[in-house]
């Protein structure tokens, strides 16, 4: 399919576009993992566990969202500054 006939498709959002993509190929920008190690003391991971056991979630998956919280409110105050 041409490029003009796909975007055709999608602008008239009459017909599903989906079949049209090769989402095996697909990726996100800035979403490639990198490995990192990290020593916390034992009280901070025993408050990590407890917290992520609270909610429901690993360990793992409390430490990446606050990071990224932490990392997109430092961006939001660097952004109001300028």
């Amino acid at each position: 399919m041409k490029a003009k006939d796909f975007d055709k498709k999608f602008d008239e959002g009459a017909e599903d576009i989906i079949d049209d993509l090769d989402l095996s190929r697909g990726r996100r920008i800035n979403q490639v993992q990198k490995r990192i190690n990290v020593d916390f003391p034992s009280w901070v991971v025993e408050s990590l566990d407890r917290e992520a056991a609270r909610i429901g979630v690993t360990r793992q998956s409390i430490i990446k969202v606050w990071l990224v919280e932490r990392l997109q409110a430092e961006a939001a105050k660097e952004t109001n500054q300028v």
